[in-house]
């Protein structure tokens, strides 16, 4: 069973504002290819087409707190930790630090996924249990005691 994952990014020249600084918004993005490598590395998407129903994962929420400005071709370490499972729902947490720093913190995320069918006679979008193969292959991390804690 996984409880975490760790994956490292470069940051783009795209990516960054007229001062050269990661723009707030690519740590969304650094957040979601984290849990993205992460299913993939357990054998799931975040589109699950083939699952019977076919489900997915749209966020319920999201959040991140910055600490200290991110450069370009800065090499960004993220570490997601699972903090959270419902029958519906899954929170990951995110800790972002530079490569050649990973003791100090640049920011802190998380994301709440739903998830999802949809509903074959209104096409609407409704929320499910977590399928039994996704819910056994992924598990809280243990440093999350606390059922509250969304960092």
């Amino acid at each position: 069973m996984a409880s975490e994952f760790t994956i490292h990014r470069r940051v783009e020249f795209s990516e960054t504002d007229m001062a050269g600084i990661m723009h707030f918004s690519n740590f969304y993005r650094f957040m979601e290819t984290a849990e993205h490598a992460f299913l993939r590395s357990l054998g799931f998407s975040v589109v699950m087409a083939m699952t019977d129903p076919p489900v997915g994962w749209p966020r319920v929420h999201c959040e991140c707190d910055f600490f200290r400005p991110v450069k370009f071709e800065d090499v960004v370490q993220v570490r997601l930790k699972v903090l959270k499972k419902s029958t519906k729902t899954i929170t990951y947490g995110f800790d972002f630090a530079l490569e050649d720093t990973p003791d100090q913190l640049v920011a802190r995320g998380s994301i709440v996924a739903a998830c999802v069918t949809r509903d074959a006679e209104s096409g609407m979008m409704k929320s499910i249990p977590i399928p039994a193969a996704f819910d056994q292959a992924i598990q809280v991390h243990p440093d999350s005691a606390s059922p509250s804690s969304s960092q």
